[in-house]
């Protein structure tokens, strides 16, 4: 017969998680594995909540903006807003050396993605939830201008 676990071990499993998460100790590549996921997610659901829509097509507008290119061109224009430790954080994803490459972006610019995504992963682990979404809203209204713009 399978034993339950009672609510006392559960609270005493999540006793032993680190309730204070320490960013900086993380390896930049694990911050923008995190990163990659926190900003993919918070751009499709957008999408989701803005509009109603095959999901193809939210496929196709989420890989737009989250595509190392894109992501690169705004990193470039939101560096000098950072503080002190955003900036540090993005350049330890950015110089951090890697052995993949991105389909359509240059080395450089699967770097500085590498360096935003580390960005992300940090404030999420501080729980900067309020710069998450001002940094993504901005991105994605940037990329919708632009693509305005294009037209």
């Amino acid at each position: 017969m399978e034993e339950s676990i009672s609510k006392e071990q559960i609270a005493d499993l999540r006793g032993d998680i680190k309730t204070e998460l320490e960013p900086f100790g993380y390896s930049p590549l694990s911050l923008a594995y995190l990163g990659d996921s926190v900003m993919d997610l918070l751009v499709k659901s957008y999408f989701v909540t803005n509009s109603n829509k095959q999901t193809y097509k939210y496929h196709k507008e989420v890989t737009d903006i989250v595509n190392a290119k894109n992501q690169a061109m705004y990193a470039d224009l939101i560096y000098d807003t950072l503080d002190e430790d955003e900036q540090d954080v993005f350049r330890r994803g950015r110089n951090v050396k890697t052995h993949s490459k991105a389909k359509n972006a240059t080395m450089g610019e699967y770097r500085k993605a590498t360096g935003l995504e580390a960005l992300y992963g940090y404030l999420y682990l501080k729980g900067n939830f309020e710069k998450l979404h001002a940094l993504t809203d901005d991105m994605i209204v940037r990329h919708l201008q632009q693509t305005v713009t294009d037209k």
